[in-house]
């Protein structure tokens, strides 16, 4: 068996084991995809209507718009917490260091637990897409390719925060501090565009929402979604994708390769 089969084969087998444990234990998936539904539901019907105000809003419905993008990739976040939870579980349990010493391509076993995150992320995105559906969030002017490009830019970007959360999975002494270490996965989508526009923030705050890499992901997904314009942040979202992937990816590898004390 050639190496590429092998790693295909391996990476296969720690999808499935990830898929069948979270499966198992829904109610991890569920705790965090209820933070991004409970906050859009109270900023839409408790801020809804002084928040349309704040962005030039006739309604509640414009701010319903606004908003739904950046609750879609704040569900991204919040999921792939649970990456670094499961990940310093297996660590914790003695999983890894077993796997560490089996003859199984060694990069498979991060790889499952990746692509098992990525598939939660973007099924949990669905979800909380579809409660803002319900509500009334429409896309009528979207074309079949920037509903493509937004869905790849969905997953590349739930790929790059999955590579992060991994790496802080290996590198918490336990489950708990695990997921401390990955709460601003969630903390930074509250000081980005998500919910106001960046320039309507105080001015020594700006910087922080701008230069980050959830406002240029979220503006970039408004554009696509809603025909807003985009500008430069379709390229500054790429590139924080990118640049986390390879940060993610490295970081990650390095912990599950060094030797065990």
């Amino acid at each position: 068996m050639s190496s590429l089969s092998l790693a295909v084969r391996d990476s296969n087998t720690m999808l499935r084991r990830n898929l069948l444990h979270a499966r198992r234990y829904p109610s991890g998936t569920l705790n965090l995809l209820l933070t991004p539904i409970m906050m859009l539901l109270l900023f839409v019907y408790v801020f809804g209507d002084v928040m349309s105000t704040g962005i030039g809003g006739a309604d509640r419905s414009d701010y319903i718009a606004y908003i739904v993008p950046g609750l879609l990739l704040m569900t991204i976040g919040s999921t792939v917490i649970g990456a670094a939870v499961y990940v310093s579980m297996d660590m914790a349990e003695g999983l890894i260091a077993r796997f560490r010493t089996m003859a199984v391509h060694r990069p498979s076993v991060l790889i499952g637990h990746v692509l098992g995150s990525v598939l939660q992320s973007v099924m949990s995105v669905i979800l909380v897409g579809a409660v803002g559906v319900a509500i009334g969030f429409r896309s009528t002017d979207a074309t079949t390719l920037e509903w493509l490009a937004a869905f790849g830019l969905i997953v590349l970007f739930a790929l790059a925060l999955t590579w992060i959360a991994v790496g802080m999975g290996l590198a918490g002494p336990n489950p708990e501090a695990a997921s401390n270490m990955a709460m601003p996965l969630i903390l930074l989508p509250l000081v980005s565009s998500a919910f106001i526009p960046a320039d309507t923030m105080p001015g020594w705050f700006q910087p922080i929402a701008e230069y980050q890499p959830f406002t240029p992901a979220i503006e970039t997904l408004r554009g696509l979604l809603l025909g807003t314009e985009i500008g430069n942040n379709g390229w500054i979202a790429i590139a924080w994708c990118v640049g986390l992937i390879a940060l993610g990816y490295r970081w990650s590898t390095a912990q599950f390769n060094r030797d065990p004390k």
